[in-house]
């Protein structure tokens, strides 16, 4: 072999292990990074999770809408204003059991 042989292995040995550091840092990123694959599955399950709280806090807001409004001025619930008042004044009629 001649020293240009030589060289030109050496220089095409060394191009494919740079070829391959870039790569190989292309798919480390592409997996571990933070847009990669596993992030990507851990933003997908937060979402789920956010999205099922959501969820039930917008029917604890319809709820607590609903009992306002059945306790406005324009429209008076006397059942549910009587709950609130036993259960927040705790009043009870004279015949009454109370357990707790």
């Amino acid at each position: 072999m001649t020293n240009h042989q030589k060289r030109s292995a050496i220089h095409g040995a060394l191009v494919t292990l740079g070829a391959f550091l870039v790569g190989t840092y292309f798919v480390f990123h592409a997996v571990q990074g933070d847009y990669g694959l596993f992030n990507r599955v851990q933003i997908e399950a937060e979402e789920t999770r956010l999205r099922a709280e959501l969820a039930l806090l917008q029917h604890e807001l319809d709820d607590l809408k609903n009992r306002t409004q059945r306790l406005s001025d324009g429209y008076l619930d006397l059942d549910l204003l009587d709950e609130q008042a036993r259960k927040i004044l705790g009043y009870a009629r004279p015949n009454e059991v109370i357990i707790r």
